[in-house]
């Protein structure tokens, strides 16, 4: 008889994620041991197995539910913008406030994405892969949406991948609390998109 899962196990699982996430933004996946991850959870590393059976298991995970929430953002946004009967630019400035909020929010999951993809298996590293091209597309077909005059002039791919560029690496250098706001920012990289330097 198979064993059944405790109430509280989904929150467990969370918990580990979000515990695991923050050793992995610290140290760096190479350097985090299980132990470790057990340790942050105030937990032993039996228990630890009870939930994920090894690391690479924590980060797939990790980068699964994370890509797919951004995924679930971009389509909250497309619906709200249609329901809203938003323009184009309007839904994309929505868009990418609502990425660097999550961005903001999510900040060691957002490292781990970056960083630690290329430590998963080639099959798992795909389905994330994967879902990251889809949100590459979603947005392009946004930027098309925002800016029809300029589909014949530009890539959209890669423009969309230019404001990634732009976003993506804020864990870097934006600190919330900071003398720029992640709100801010958003604002200044529509800005620039819209009216450029000049």
């Amino acid at each position: 008889m198979p064993r059944t899962r405790s109430v509280d196990h989904e929150t467990r699982r969370e918990q580990i994620l979000h515990l695991a996430a923050a050793k992995f933004a610290e140290s760096g996946y190479p350097s985090t041991s299980m132990t470790e991850i057990a340790s942050a959870n105030e937990s032993s590393k039996a228990l630890l197995y009870h939930y994920y059976e090894s690391k690479e298991a924590i980060l797939f995970d990790l980068l699964d539910r994370y890509t797919s929430r951004l995924m679930s953002i971009v389509v909250e946004i497309e619906g709200a913008s249609q329901r809203r009967e938003l323009s184009g630019r309007d839904a994309f400035g929505e868009l990418v406030r609502a990425f660097l909020k999550e961005y903001e929010a999510s900040f060691s999951r957002h490292v781990a994405l970056l960083n630690d993809l290329k430590y998963l298996g080639d099959a798992q590293r795909q389905v994330i892969v994967g879902r990251k091209r889809a949100i590459v597309t979603k947005l392009a077909r946004q930027i098309e949406r925002a800016y029809p005059q300029t589909s014949s002039k530009v890539n959209q791919t890669a423009v969309a991948m230019m404001i990634f560029g732009m976003i993506n690496w804020t864990f870097t250098w934006l600190r919330p609390g900071g003398p720029l706001s992640y709100l801010e920012f958003a604002d200044q990289v529509i800005d620039l998109v819209e009216n450029g330097l000049g």
